[in-house]
């Protein structure tokens, strides 16, 4: 059976290097270490490594119990993995909200101006005077002495204890619709009540990402467990395609992130 017919042509290369990762520690027993992965990559790590390997053990952290970034573990069944396997560090820092306003991509900007890779960091919380950074504990260093500065905003970064970490647990609103077809402008047309004509300028725009890539095609096909994101109206995801009507209309479930 062909494995790549169940993924996107996009996805070939990162199936790939999953694959290669995998054959790599059956050979020689060693464990490998991801950078964070979106949860996309995560649930393709999961079905390429799957959860019943008598072999391989696979386990996912992102430094709290709902973060949607993640590193993975991918070991001999032996191994004893804890949370410092992985290698992560949180970063805190205060800042003044009264006289800035600071943003996710306020703080992610300033990361990636360092010259760090997106794949290095992990979630970003910026709210009510704090920022905190999850970032591969190697480059934890580099990035409290250099990363000292937000729009324009001092800012001193420390290394805290994951009970410090800010979390909140996401709330999904489902809603069944029916729908004309799985383009992505019907689709982004139902979810966020808007007309057809600016879901696609929207998307022409390059405003729309479909797991956590942007997309710029208007008649792009959307599957099963995608996940959307709408720039300045948030994420949703098609969490169910159930059938078609009599009059041949699809029936799907869709779900908005409550901010």
């Amino acid at each position: 059976m062909d494995i790549y017919q169940h993924f996107r042509k996009e996805e070939h290369g990162f199936i790939d290097q999953v694959i290669s990762w995998k054959e790599q520690i059956e050979r020689s027993f060693i464990p490998r270490l991801t950078d964070f992965l979106d949860p996309r990559e995560q649930q393709i790590v999961e079905m390429l490594i799957g959860t019943e390997n008598d072999e391989l053990q696979l386990h996912l952290f992102g430094g709290g119990k709902h973060s949607e970034r993640k590193r993975a573990i991918i070991a001999p069944f032996y191994d004893v993995i804890t949370e410092d396997s992985f290698n992560i560090s949180l970063l805190q820092a205060t800042y003044h909200e009264k006289f800035v306003s600071i943003a996710h991509r306020d703080v992610l900007g300033a990361f990636l101006s360092l010259g760090m890779k997106r794949k290095k960091v992990g979630d970003i919380f910026a709210n009510n005077g704090k920022v905190q950074l999850l970032v591969d504990k190697d480059i934890a260093s580099y990035v409290s002495m250099n990363l000292t500065s937000i729009k324009k905003s001092s800012i001193t970064f420390e290394e805290k204890s994951f009970a410090n970490l800010i979390e909140q647990e996401p709330i999904w609103s489902e809603t069944e619709k029916i729908v004309s077809s799985l383009r992505l402008d019907t689709i982004l047309k139902e979810i966020y009540s808007i007309s057809r004509k600016d879901a696609q300028a929207l998307i022409q725009k390059g405003l729309v990402k479909v797991n956590y890539r942007t997309v710029e095609d208007s008649k792009f096909s959307l599957r099963e467990g995608d996940m959307i994101s709408l720039r300045g109206k948030g994420r949703s995801k098609l969490i169910a395609i159930n059938g078609q009507t009599k009059k041949e209309k699809i029936k799907i479930t869709t779900a908005l992130l409550q901010v």
